[in-house]
């Protein structure tokens, strides 16, 4: 058993080729082999929000503060609150983050294959974000 004590790790900055806008990252589990889960808690300010990426063996998302948006590839932005969670497939492009005007804090779980859990690929566009909640 290990248990990391709260405030043990510090709060990380999210990486800027990842992300837009001001994002933080506290890490709650990088399981060791032959588990695979990896668990954060991401907290994004308005308006900042993740490049698109995809998840190997897809990934949980679970809001526990805020207003966000989560969005995948051809699919309408949807807007997201405490309490949902959110399902990604694997392999399913996405991206997600906080509304214009409001922070948001989730959960972010995933399993890793071969080491890797996301595969990071272009930055989201201010255009794109602004479009239309939907669906």
């Amino acid at each position: 058993m290990k248990i990391h004590l709260a405030g043990s790790r510090p709060t990380g900055r999210a990486p800027q080729d990842y992300f837009t806008g001001t994002v933080f990252q506290d890490p709650i589990i990088a399981a060791e082999a032959p588990a695979r889960l990896v668990a954060t808690r991401v907290a994004f300010e308005p308006g900042a929000r993740t490049a698109w990426h995809t998840h190997p063996l897809g990934q949980t998302l679970y809001v526990i503060s805020g207003v966000g948006r989560v969005q995948s590839v051809g699919g309408p932005i949807r807007e997201i609150k405490p309490g949902d969670t959110v399902w990604i497939p694997p392999g399913e492009k996405h991206w997600h983050g906080a509304a214009p005007s409001n922070a948001m804090t989730h959960i972010a779980m995933q399993e890793s294959l071969d080491g890797s859990f996301a595969t990071w690929m272009e930055k989201v566009t201010d255009e794109d974000y602004a479009g239309p909640v939907g669906g």
